[in-house]
């Protein structure tokens, strides 16, 4: 199965600049003025699922709670550690989790749209499936 995560953005370019230039994905392709609406995948190389935002005429309105997120898990420490770092220099404020368990095991930032995002170590993960 092919997983496609789509979500509409009233700053296309914004989205991607951050999803790629700063979390270290990559655009692997878009469309212009399809249907009125312009897009970006956004995601890795030869795995099968990514990202696609899109922008048109119509405002997005985005409706969530402080529990929706989408966690990112760095297959190292380092790799963990160099985002962490990335962050920092970028001014991309870390923010408290209502779940503490994000607050112990990782970072919590918004993207341009407002959307909480956990980065967290890989280790986090294995300790909750064992």
């Amino acid at each position: 199965m092919f997983l496609r995560v789509a979500r509409h953005t009233n700053d296309l370019e914004k989205m991607e600049h951050f999803y790629v230039d700063i979390l270290g994905f990559e655009r692997l392709g878009g469309f212009e003025n399809h249907n009125n609406y312009d897009g970006a995948f956004i995601g890795k190389p030869g795995l099968d699922w990514h990202f696609e935002f899109t922008q048109s005429k119509v405002t997005a309105k985005h409706t969530f709670d402080e529990d929706d997120a989408m966690v990112l898990y760095p297959k190292t420490i380092a790799d963990y550690e160099k985002l962490v770092n990335k962050l920092t220099q970028q001014n991309i404020a870390v923010i408290p989790s209502l779940n503490p368990f994000w607050n112990e095991n990782g970072k919590m930032i918004q993207d341009p749209d407002g959307y909480r995002i956990v980065i967290s170590p890989l280790k986090a993960v294995i300790s909750e499936i064992e």
